[in-house]
């Protein structure tokens, strides 16, 4: 079983754009989507932002989003008219909390 679940973890993504004043996320598919293009970046050599000894690269995303080492921000110019169209491109996860 996944720790933290969905919910929770959505939860806390949503209280770190609160105080960031981002926009909340309302989609278990766009959080989903993020922890696997952050997993992704992870298995081509991206640095880890916290130690993780599972060698787990799914685990250590959510891990990352969970210690606040990562944000979602969904890009607004375009709303997308269902979450099927919440492309990866959309998702940014390139800059870390402590440099936002």
């Amino acid at each position: 079983m996944l720790h933290p679940s969905y919910v929770e973890l959505i939860d806390h993504v949503n209280n770190v754009n609160r105080e960031q004043g981002a926009p909340e996320i309302n989609s278990r598919y766009t959080l989903v989507m993020a922890v696997a293009k952050r997993a992704r970046d992870l298995v081509n050599g991206s640095p880890m932002m916290i130690e993780d000894t599972t060698g787990r690269m799914l685990t250590q995303a959510v891990m990352e989003m969970e210690a606040e080492k990562l944000s979602i921000v969904i890009n607004e110019e375009e709303e997308p008219e269902t979450e099927e169209e919440v492309a990866l491109t959309d998702v940014d996860l390139s800059t870390p909390l402590d440099e936002a």
